[in-house]
């Protein structure tokens, strides 16, 4: 339970961050929304990536991998989708924006991934 509440803060961490740095990412500024946002993106990414992934297996292979930023950015878009059907104030707009954010999201996860890990290690 402490492991998925600290991947939550992780994501709603980096989902601000892309929505302050990509034009075309926009996000309400409340804490709420961020986590209600961060909760969306985990559920698409557990529940609906993996199916993606198995069925654009053979694009990833052709591409040596980089198709996977492609699909990072449909579950960015499918994220807005599932928000914005919620009335939550969370809206990507198109490819590009959605392209970037998943490339922000992703290495700001893996920074903080990488702080929290490194904390648990001291300890």
């Amino acid at each position: 339970m402490n492991r998925l509440l600290i991947r939550l803060v992780i994501n709603a961490a980096a989902l601000w961050v892309a929505a302050q740095l990509v034009e075309g990412i926009h996000a309400e500024r409340s804490v709420e929304t961020l986590v209600v946002v961060a909760l969306i993106f985990g559920l698409v990414n557990a529940f609906i990536r993996p199916v993606l992934a198995v069925l654009t297996c053979p694009l990833r292979i052709m591409t040596l991998g980089l198709f996977t930023l492609v699909l990072n950015a449909f579950m960015l878009w499918l994220t807005s989708a599932v928000a914005s059907w919620l009335g939550v104030e969370f809206r990507v707009e198109g490819f590009f924006p959605a392209f970037w954010g998943a490339l922000v999201i992703s290495f700001v996860s893996v920074i903080l991934s990488l702080f929290i890990s490194e904390e648990k290690r001291r300890n």
